[in-house]
C-alpha cells in the first residue's frame, strides 16, 4: 500500500480526478472554439459555421456524459 492509501479509496479519488479533468478539457476546447474562434454567434460569416459548431457541442456533451457514465459505472 502506497503511502497508506486504501485501494479503494485511490480508485474513487482516481474517477474523480478524470471526470473533472475530462470535464475540464471539453469546457475549456469548447469555450475556445465558440468565444475566440466566433463560432457561439452568428456575426458577419455564414450562419451554417454556428449551426455545426452547436451540433458538435451537443454530440460531443452526449459524449462527454456517456463517458462519465461508463467510468462511474465500472467497478475497476
Amino acid at each position: 500500500m502506497e503511502g497508506g492509501w486504501d485501494p479503494e479509496i485511490r480508485k474513487y479519488f482516481l474517477k474523480i480526478l478524470n471526470s473533472i479533468s475530462m470535464g475540464l478539457l471539453w469546457l475549456m476546447a469548447m469555450v475556445t472554439a465558440g468565444l475566440y474562434f466566433e463560432l457561439a454567434y452568428a456575426g458577419g460569416k455564414p450562419i451554417i459555421y454556428t449551426v455545426l459548431f452547436y451540433v458538435f457541442l451537443a454530440g460531443t456533451l452526449i459524449l462527454l456524459i456517456r463517458y462519465y457514465y461508463r467510468v462511474w459505472k465500472s467497478k475497476k
